[in-house]
């Protein structure tokens, strides 16, 4: 093979390895997000039990707009390859 041949294999492993990374970055913000939630969802509801019905309708909104963000970041690959 020539020089050429193996810079151009070496980039295109580089450049998927690459994807790998970012989106294993991407969905840190996601999983961060979800503890924040359910954190200060599990506060509120010992400092107000009878709001209980209330709180937990909340997280489980907020919780699926954090996994709506985690689940676009996987396709975003697919839908704009590099």
């Amino acid at each position: 093979m020539s020089a050429l041949a193996h810079a151009t294999l070496a980039a295109v492993s580089i450049k998927g390895n690459l994807g790998s990374i970012g989106y294993g970055l991407a969905a840190v913000g996601p999983g961060v997000g979800i503890g924040i939630i359910f954190g200060n969802g599990t506060q509120a509801l010992a400092r107000q039990p009878e709001a209980a019905g209330l709180i937990r309708a909340n997280q489980i909104l907020g919780f699926a707009f954090c996994e709506a963000l985690a689940l676009i970041g996987l396709v975003m690959p697919f839908v704009y390859p590099s």
